[in-house]
């Protein structure tokens, strides 16, 4: 009798305790999708989802290629889902036992830019796609999905449940390829991990290419709001050694081996510079934590390209290349849109007028608030005619996102609109500043 007084009240305080807890913890997860704690739902590797997303003007599909294990897993343990709401498509992960979402991020590619072109409206083609997030400790179901053009819904595209001990899922060592530090600001869980790839640079220009990577790395944080937050910022520079020397450019019978196969012409317009090879991209940047990746290419032509939450690239010998570049980064990292109105572009039908972009940075004006206009002082008219007493002034100035009527961008001039502009505006720094928080987060 004795002993069991002495348990009883014990064994009532340990269901107590474990009753708080598990409130406590539901409650906690009611904030977060994730939890509070990365490890309960992962380890710090990367799963790697290789697929095509394939179709033309009228339809798409996509297909699953392969699964990998990688090493390294650069991206935050803080923040598992995205709170943004940007992106064309979204890929997301989801616990198969309590349908809990774990992992989401929205992102661009180039194929959605290609459904907008005349080819697109006569064949049917497909590109690689790679999806990554951390390596998941139980069974998941990986999902992805695509923005509806009439309803601006998200609609489910491809679904497929991942076992994480599937033999199938790849766990082949990566091919090693030597990479240089060239600014630490410590631990890439809570870091902005940016992982430059050589592209068009053989073994012999390493020298030039870790000079280039320092340049970019310096200029990329000398530019606000970048600089002030510069001490958030991870770089590494990996040595990936092309065949030969240069970059492919087909409108001038130019065909160089390099180790992405970048090329310009692009839907052939002569600047734009890109990849298909999304799976050599990626297979260099396994050999870092990386949260971005940004591809330099050994070339003195101007151009480049970059996807929201994809890739991006850009040359580096061009007087313009640190303008180019950092204009590439900021469709790459924080989803801003093109907001130039006047310059050449070879696909349509990018906007729905009838609602918000998901950009950031341009508006339809149909919900407004949900943008900049609290960056708009009182004064300052809405819509902003395009005069000289406005210049310098955050308003909606009509003309953005590659049209001239029925978007609106935040002030005449930004880095995102012209090479010219002195920076990025009020509306692009607040955008950057918040994805800067959102990966750093401790």
């Amino acid at each position: 009798m004795k002993r069991n007084n002495l348990v009883l009240p014990v064994t009532r305080a340990w269901v107590i305790l474990t009753f708080i807890f598990c409130i406590s913890q539901a409650r906690a997860q009611e904030g977060n999708p994730a939890g509070t704690d990365f490890n309960i739902w992962f380890i710090s590797k990367t799963l790697r989802v290789d697929y095509l997303l394939a179709g033309d003007s009228r339809s798409e599909v996509a297909y699953f290629v392969q699964m990998k294990e990688e090493p390294n897993w650069g991206g935050p343990h803080k923040n598992l889902t995205d709170p943004f709401g940007y992106g064309t498509y979204r890929y997301s992960a989801y616990d198969s036992a309590t349908k809990k979402l774990l992992f989401s991020r929205g992102f661009s590619t180039l194929f959605q830019e290609w459904k907008g072109t005349a080819e697109a409206k006569k064949i049917k083609r497909s590109w690689p796609m790679t999806a990554v997030m951390p390596f998941p400790k139980n069974t998941i179901r990986f999902v992805i999905e695509k923005r509806s053009y009439e309803t601006n819904e998200f609609e489910l595209l491809f679904d497929r449940f991942i076992n994480p001990s599937d033999y199938f899922i790849s766990r082949e060592a990566i091919h090693p390829v030597r990479f240089t530090k060239i600014k630490d600001s410590g631990d890439p869980q809570n870091h902005v991990d940016v992982a430059f790839l050589a592209e068009g640079y053989t073994s012999m220009e390493m020298d030039k290419f870790r000079a280039d990577a320092k340049r970019l790395c310096d200029y990329f944080m000398s530019v606000e709001p970048y600089a002030g937050n510069s001490g958030y910022f991870n770089f590494y520079a990996i040595e990936s050694p092309s065949d030969e020397s240069g970059v492919t450019i087909p409108g001038k019978d130019i065909f160089v081996n390099t180790n992405i196969h970048s090329s310009f012409y692009t839907f052939d317009m002569d600047r734009y510079l890109t990849t298909s090879d999304t799976k050599s991209v990626y297979d260099i940047a396994a050999n870092v934590p990386y949260d971005i990746i940004f591809v330099l290419v050994n070339s003195k032509r101007y151009g480049g390209g970059g996807f929201y939450n994809h890739y991006g690239e850009g040359t580096v010998d061009h007087q313009l290349s640190n303008i180019v570049a950092i204009h590439e980064f900021g469709h790459e990292f924080a989803g801003l849109a093109d907001e130039y109105y006047t310059s050449e572009i070879t696909y349509s039908d990018y906007y729905n007028l009838k609602f918000e972009p998901w950009e950031p940075n341009v508006t339809t004006n149909v919900k407004f608030e949900s943008k900049w206009k609290s960056l708009v002082a009182g004064k300052t008219p809405i819509p902003t005619p395009r005069e000289d007493q406005f210049k310098g002034v955050t308003g909606m100035f009509e003309g953005g996102g590659y049209l001239s009527k029925g978007i609106y961008s935040p002030m005449m001039d930004c880095r995102m609109k012209s090479n010219e502009a002195p920076g990025f505006c009020p509306a692009c720094r607040e955008a950057i500043r918040k994805m800067i928080m959102f990966y750093s987060e401790k």
